[in-house]
Formats: structure tokens, C-alpha cells, sequence
């Protein structure tokens, strides 16, 4: 099962449900049937836009950002799809605080549900740090939907690992 490098985690009647999309050339129609639109969210700008519209919504009294961006270096294997970091300095007598949020450069051509997953990932780290069930809970308060989109991610991330090495 060497091709279900970010399914390692579910159980294997579902792996196996996978294997056979795969196997059959079904796994790219069945995203595509689900997920049939892109985003028009294509730089940094749009994508602050995006991220506080939605933090303004969800967590209004959280923590200010700093910064958020698509990073190019961001490898999805070894680090992550997203990365929210907490940098702590100190000003004088005061120590100052800054977030930032970083997604892979990969989600701007991914559809839609996918970046508004990952930023809502990213966005619950303002509040939790930790993954628990708190942070999870706050995900789906922002995205009902949140673990199957987390699933169906995997998926895509699958079918596109199997794509580029189809070509």
C-alpha cells in the first residue's frame, strides 16, 4: 500500500475502498465529481483577504496576524499543508507576540473546500496548539465538514502524488 502515503492513519476496509478507486482509474473522476471548482484565491493579498474574513467570523477575539502567505517551501510530506507560527519577542519591558499563517503553494490549485480546510486548520492553532479534541471541536465549529474535507484532502493529495508519477 505504498501508494496511500497520507491514508496511513484509517482503517483498512477503507484503504482497501481506496486501492480499488485506484486501481480502477476512478480515483480522479470521483474528485472531480466532487469537487468541480477552483478558487480564484491566487496570491498573498487575496489570500490575507480570505484568511481574516474568516477569523473575524470565527474567532473575533483571538490574537491579531501578522502575516499570511502561500509558501513554496513548504514540502507536504515532511512538514505539513500549513504551518501557523507563534514568534515571541521581547520590546522593551513587554513581550510581543506574532502569528503567522504559511499554506503550501500547492493549494493554489487545489479546490476550494481544501484551502478553506487548511486555513480553518491553521486559524484553530490561534486558540489550540495542541491537536485535541478542543481544537477539533473549534474546526468544526468553522467548518462543519471538516473531517471529511480532512479526508477527501488525502485523496486528492493521493491522486496527484499518482498523476505526476503517471507523467
Amino acid at each position: 500500500m505504498t501508494a496511500l502515503t497520507y491514508l496511513g492513519g484509517y482503517p483498512e476496509p477503507l484503504k482497501a475502498q481506496v486501492l480499488q478507486l485506484i486501481e480502477g482509474g476512478k480515483l480522479g473522476a470521483f474528485l472531480a465529481k466532487r469537487y468541480p471548482d477552483s478558487h480564484s484565491i491566487q496570491n498573498d493579498k487575496a489570500l490575507l483577504a480570505y484568511t481574516m474574513d474568516l477569523k473575524h467570523r470565527y474567532l473575533r477575539s483571538s490574537a491579531p496576524l501578522a502575516k499570511v502567505i502561500f509558501d513554496g517551501k513548504i514540502n507536504v510530506i515532511k512538514d505539513a499543508l500549513g504551518l501557523h507560527t507563534y514568534v515571541s519577542r521581547v520590546q522593551g519591558n513587554k513581550l510581543k507576540a506574532k502569528n503567522e499563517i504559511r499554506i503550501a503553494a500547492l493549494f493554489k490549485a487545489a479546490p476550494p473546500a481544501f484551502l478553506k480546510m487548511i486555513v480553518v486548520h491553521e486559524l484553530a492553532h490561534i486558540k489550540e496548539k495542541d491537536h485535541n479534541k478542543a481544537f477539533y471541536q473549534l474546526c468544526q465549529h468553522m467548518e462543519p465538514d471538516y473531517h471529511q474535507l480532512e479526508f477527501d484532502l488525502r485523496l486528492w493529495l493521493t491522486w496527484r502524488d499518482l498523476e505526476k508519477g503517471a507523467q
